[in-house]
């Protein structure tokens, strides 16, 4: 076997995951749809390999822990009936744990690595689920451009396909409120907000509903209600979020100025549309056309704390084969 080399890319969620039905399969309470995008991606190269005695892993040319990894590596292993442990080698090309979904990209391309290197050739839903299996939002970078995350009832029926994308020139902003590492874990989060937020049941509904609303919209080119949705879905989730107990909230003062700025720009004609996901970054979805004027009114409060992307493609090897 010979080391395989992928690449995957992160993906925010225009319609949020936020919650786990079966913390052990990573069944999600709800469908989700995302994009993924073209500069925030993870590249990971993965080499069974059976003189070791251990599966290894690095992150950015530092050794890590393994027991994240080990249990995800032995369902490639049961699935391609080897034995051997593996060499992990990945290079993140984004904040990790900031709230820009680093676990997605991570994930997606030990799988797609994982996989490979293990002699299988597995289609893109099988891939999916098991991306799945390490992180949830993962399922949904294994696709490129829009893909939607049925929510399922078991390990078979939870996986992520892909959706048409619209006719329309779409481009996300990313305000770099702060890169560092997030106080919660959104897996510890999450958990606490499924177990005590008051909220959380009228937030899955509200939310199921929401997916299919914004497959609907995306088919129709409908940006105005594209947008509408993709920031109800996330001031909803911080809203179930800031009601569990304890109470807690990744915003900070300058959360709300970018907020405030979108608000206005869209007073002001522009297409511009908020959301966030776990941590106080705040990506603002938009078409292409209006990005320059979206920057321009960034510029006082973040100057150069602010990243521009496009959709981006699906997860893929880049380098090695199998022998």
């Amino acid at each position: 076997m010979t080391a395989i080399t992928a690449r995957a890319h992160t993906n925010i969620a225009l319609i949020k995951y936020w919650g786990k039905k079966d913390p052990q399969l990573i069944l999600p309470y709800t469908d989700s749809v995302s994009l993924t995008l073209n500069d925030f991606y993870t590249d990971t190269t993965v080499e069974f390999d059976d003189a070791l005695t251990a599966d290894t892993f690095s992150l950015d040319g530092a050794a890590q822990p393994t027991k994240k990894i080990t249990p995800f590596l032995d369902l490639v292993r049961q699935r391609a009936e080897i034995t051997a442990f593996a060499h992990v080698d990945s290079v993140n090309h984004v904040p990790t744990a900031a709230g820009l979904a680093s676990s997605a990209s991570a994930y997606a391309a030990l799988a797609l690595a994982a996989s490979r290197a293990a002699g299988l050739q597995l289609n893109e839903i099988a891939l999916s689920r098991l991306a799945r299996r390490g992180s949830g939002s993962a399922t949904r970078s294994i696709y490129g451009g829009l893909s939607i995350w049925h929510r399922g009832d078991d390990d078979a029926t939870s996986f992520a396909e892909s959706l048409p994308m619209p006719d329309l020139d779409l481009a996300m902003l990313v305000v770099l409120v702060d890169a560092g590492p997030k106080p919660i874990s959104s897996r510890n989060l999450m958990a606490n907000t499924v177990a005590t937020s008051p909220y959380y049941p009228a937030w899955v509904t509200h939310n199921q509903k929401a997916a299919q609303q914004m497959v609907s919209a995306l088919s129709a080119n409908d940006f105005a209600t594209i947008g509408h949705l993709t920031e109800q879905s996330s001031m909803q989730m911080h809203a179930t979020i800031l009601a569990s107990d304890p109470a807690f909230t990744y915003w900070t003062p300058e959360t709300l100025k970018a907020w405030a700025i979108v608000k206005q720009l869209r007073a002001n004609g522009i297409p511009a549309y908020a959301t966030m996901d776990a941590g106080p970054n705040v990506k603002i979805l938009t078409l292409s056309d209006y990005v320059p004027q979206i920057l321009q009114a960034l510029q006082p409060d973040f100057a150069d704390r602010v990243l521009t992307t496009m959709p981006g493609p699906a997860a893929q090897v880049i380098g090695g084969t199998h022998v």
